[in-house]
């Protein structure tokens, strides 16, 4: 399994999302500093789900950064996030 897959589906796992978008961006970095050359290291996801109702943006980065917690500390050097509340995707 890919990472992109990898990250869908402990995204989906841990916040039961309406919706869920995740981009493989790691050919718009390829030979910058940082960038490990594998191909999935940077990474854009669009999530929105009932589980971030009343949280701030912070609150609801550091949710998504603890679910990927293994994947962050290890081959995913750049992850882009936007989680949004059900009634904020409309």
């Amino acid at each position: 399994m890919g990472m992109e897959d990898t990250i869908r589906e402990k995204l989906t796992e841990a916040f039961l999302p309406v919706s869920i978008d995740v981009v493989n961006d790691s050919h718009r970095h390829a030979g910058h500093a940082g960038s490990p050359g594998t191909g999935e290291s940077h990474f854009r996801v669009t999530i929105v789900s009932g589980a971030f109702d009343g949280l701030s943006r912070v609150e609801r980065h550091r949710l998504v950064n603890t679910a990927l917690a293994a994947e962050l500390s290890g081959p995913v050097h750049a992850l882009a996030i936007k989680a949004l509340a059900p009634d904020e995707a409309r």
